[in-house]
C-alpha cells in the first residue's frame, strides 16, 4: 500500500466539446433582513430554520432545525447516517465542531471501498447535532427536530432540482425517484428522528438503531457506542482584510485558505491565476491532509512564498454531494453548518427498519491508499466563516464534493476583489479543477481559447450540478444580506 495522494484522471475534451446549454443564473437580488436570516438549498429547510428563530431559538437552533429537515427532503445528499461540521461565531469568538466518524476499530481488509458495507464510517451527524444543541442551543433537541418529523410523517412535495438529482442517483431499494411535486413520506425515518428527539444521541448510537446499522455494515456496535464529536480550533487566513475561517484536517478546509494565500501572491485575481492557485492548494491538501495531522504549515507565509514559484501538477479530488446551511440571529451569533452522505445516497446501504441511509465516507481513504482502522478519511465538506476587524462578516459554504475548496476561494475573491454582492458572487460562473483538465461553467466559455493557448485542457461543461451550490449571509451595517445558489432549490429568508 502507498500513502501517496491519488492522481485521479478525468476525461479531457477540447472547446468543441459542448453539449446542450443549461439554465443560467436567474440574476435575482440578494435577500435583505434586519434581525435574523437563514439560507439553505431547500425551501422547507429555510422555513424550518426561521420557525426555530420565531419560537425563541438562536442561530444554532435554526441550523439544527434546517439540517434535520434536509435529511428528510434531500435524502440523496444528506441524512442522519452521515457526518457534519460547523463553525459557530458568538461574541467575537469562533468555535468549530468536528462530527466526522472513524473507520471501525477492527478491520480485516484495508483496501478502500467506494460504496457498500465496507465504505461506511461511523455516522457523526446525530452526535454533532446533540453537541451543538447542548453547547449553544436555546431550544430542546425535540423542538429543533419537530418540523422535520412532521414533514417525514405527513409528506412533502419534491422540489425541481431535487427531483433531477434523485432521478440521476442510484437509489437504494424502497426509495424510488419521485417526480417534480410528488408527495413523499419517510415514515421509518420519522420514527428514528422521533427516537432521537426523545432519547438524544443514545437512541441512535445504542439500542435497536445501532444494532440495525451494525447488521448491514462492517461497523460494530462498540464503534457506535464509543463515538464522540470534538470541538476544534478553526484554521484562519486574512485575505486582503477579510479573515476567512475553515475546519482543520481531516477536512480540506486548508486548501481553501492556501488557495487564497497563493492568489494574493500572484499578479491579480485573474481566472488563470485562480485556477493555478486552486490546483496548487489541492495538490498540497491531497498530500498532507490526514486525520490528526497539523496542516497549519501550509498557511505559513514562507511556504506560500515558495509554493507560488512551483509548477502545479494535475490533480483531482474524490466526488461527492452535500447540503449547507447559513444562519445568523439578532444577537449576531452565526452558524455555518454542513452535513453529507458523501456520494448520492452514500454507501447505498440502508439500516433495516430505520430509514437511515449510511454514508460512504470510507471512500475518502482512497486519497491515502488504504483504510486505517479507527481513523477518519479525507473529508471534502467544509463550512466557512468570515470576519472583518474582529467582527462577524458572515457564514458561507458551497457544497459539491471536489469543488468546495475551489469554490470557497472563488466566492471570497468575488466578494473581496470584485466587490460583488453575496447573491451575485454565488450566481457567478465557476471553474472546477478536475483530473487532467479544468471544467468551465457556461459563463466562462469565452475564456476557453485563451486558457487552451496557455496550456490548459478545457472542458466546456454544461452540467450545472457539477459546480456545486452555495449559501451565505453577510453582515452589512445593521442589516443582513443573504444569498442562495440558483443551482439549487432553496433560498435565503429572514425578518
Amino acid at each position: 500500500m502507498t500513502n501517496a495522494p491519488a492522481q485521479l484522471k478525468g476525461p479531457s475534451y477540447g472547446p468543441a466539446h459542448v453539449r446542450r446549454p443549461v439554465r443560467t443564473a436567474a440574476g435575482r437580488p440578494p435577500t435583505v433582513a434586519g434581525r435574523a436570516m437563514v439560507a439553505t438549498s431547500q425551501p422547507l429547510a429555510t422555513w424550518a430554520g426561521l420557525r426555530a428563530l420565531n419560537r425563541g431559538g438562536n442561530a444554532a437552533d435554526a441550523a439544527l432545525a434546517a439540517a434535520a429537515m434536509q435529511t428528510v427532503v434531500e435524502p440523496m445528499s444528506t441524512g442522519i447516517g452521515g457526518d457534519c461540521f460547523a463553525i459557530v461565531w458568538k461574541d467575537g469568538k469562533a468555535d468549530a465542531l468536528d462530527a466526522a466518524g472513524p473507520a471501525p476499530a477492527r478491520i480485516d481488509d484495508d483496501t478502500p471501498a467506494t460504496r457498500g458495507p465496507r465504505s461506511v464510517t461511523v455516522p457523526g451527524a446525530v452526535a454533532g447535532w446533540a453537541e451543538l444543541n447542548a453547547r449553544y442551543g436555546r431550544l430542546s433537541l425535540e423542538e429543533c427536530l419537530a418540523d422535520a418529523i412532521d414533514a417525514a410523517e405527513r409528506g412533502f412535495a419534491v422540489a425541481a432540482i431535487t427531483a433531477q438529482l434523485w432521478a440521476a442517483a442510484d437509489s437504494p431499494a424502497g426509495m424510488p425517484a419521485p417526480t417534480l411535486g410528488e408527495r413523499v413520506t419517510a415514515t421509518e425515518l420519522a420514527a428514528t428522528l422521533r427516537r432521537i428527539a426523545d432519547g438524544g444521541p443514545d437512541a441512535f448510537y445504542r439500542g435497536p438503531v445501532a444494532e440495525a446499522i451494525a447488521s448491514v455494515s462492517w461497523l460494530e456496535e462498540e464503534d457506535l457506542r464509543a463515538y464522540a464529536p470534538r470541538w476544534v480550533e478553526p484554521l484562519r487566513h486574512n485575505y486582503r482584510g477579510t479573515e476567512v475561517l475553515e475546519l482543520p484536517a481531516p477536512t480540506q478546509g486548508v486548501a481553501a485558505l492556501e488557495a487564497l494565500g497563493l492568489l494574493e501572491r500572484m499578479d491579480g485575481p485573474t481566472l488563470p491565476n485562480r485556477i493555478r492557485a486552486a490546483r496548487l492548494a489541492i495538490e498540497d491538501a491531497l498530500a498532507n491532509v490526514r486525520d490528526g495531522v497539523d496542516v497549519s504549515h501550509l498557511l505559513d507565509p514562507a511556504h506560500l512564498d515558495r509554493r507560488v514559484q512551483v509548477q502545479e501538477q494535475l490533480v483531482a479530488e474524490p466526488l461527492g454531494g452535500t447540503v449547507y446551511i447559513a444562519a445568523v440571529d439578532e444577537d449576531r451569533m452565526a452558524v455555518s453548518f454542513i452535513q453529507s452522505l458523501y456520494m448520492s445516497f452514500g454507501s447505498g446501504v440502508v439500516a433495516p427498519g430505520t430509514g437511515v441511509v449510511l454514508q460512504n465516507r470510507g471512500a475518502g481513504f482512497g486519497v491515502q491508499g488504504r483504510v486505517v482502522a479507527g481513523t477518519r478519511p479525507y473529508h471534502t465538506i467544509i463550512p466557512g466563516m468570515m470576519a472583518r476587524d474582529g467582527d462577524l462578516y458572515g457564514p458561507f459554504g458551497i457544497m459539491g464534493g471536489p469543488i468546495q475548496a475551489q469554490a470557497h476561494m472563488q466566492f471570497v475573491s468575488s466578494l473581496v476583489d470584485d466587490g460583488l454582492d453575496v447573491q451575485a458572487a454565488l450566481d457567478r460562473p465557476r471553474f472546477l479543477v478536475a483530473g487532467d483538465g479544468v471544467h468551465l461553467e457556461e459563463g466562462y466559455w469565452p475564456e476557453a481559447a485563451a486558457l487552451e493557448e496557455a496550456g490548459e485542457q478545457v472542458v466546456l461543461d454544461d452540467n450545472a450540478h457539477g459546480f456545486g451550490g452555495g449559501q451565505a449571509v453577510i453582515v452589512q451595517g445593521d442589516a443582513l444580506i443573504g444569498g442562495s445558489d440558483p443551482r439549487k432549490d432553496g433560498h435565503a429568508g429572514g425578518f
